[in-house]
């Protein structure tokens, strides 16, 4: 089993920064990429950023240029850093890792964390 406990959410102006991490913990061996998901009310989890464990990288175009992914392998971290942060980015924020199972992935998530940009 794989947990993963999201931290650093809170409230934030327009254009500022703020840092998610991530702790996972469990079966981090079987583990090959690890993401960020967020949900704006009413709507569905989109993904926001993901890492592969060769450290290929994948961005929402809404984010790109914003929002960087990052690993900590030795201490099982993973990070999301916001800059220039937008009223359109308050959203509930979920990390996400990823295993293989048959031809897809398996995905572990945390509860998710309150990001809120105020205007």
């Amino acid at each position: 089993q794989v947990k993963l406990v999201e931290s650093g959410g809170g409230l934030v102006p327009s254009g500022g920064s703020l840092t998610l991490s991530c702790t996972v913990s469990g079966t981090t061996d079987e583990l090959r990429a690890w993401a960020w998901y967020r949900q704006f009310p009413g709507k569905q989890r989109d993904l926001v950023a993901r890492v592969t464990e060769e450290n290929s990288t994948k961005y929402a175009d809404s984010v790109k240029g914003r929002f960087t992914i990052s690993r900590d392998n030795a201490n099982n971290i993973f990070y999301l850093q916001m800059n220039s942060l937008k009223s359109e980015d308050t959203a509930v924020y979920f990390c996400n890792a990823q295993k293989p199972l048959y031809s897809g992935f398996y995905h572990y998530w945390g509860k998710g964390t309150q990001v809120t940009v105020s205007s």
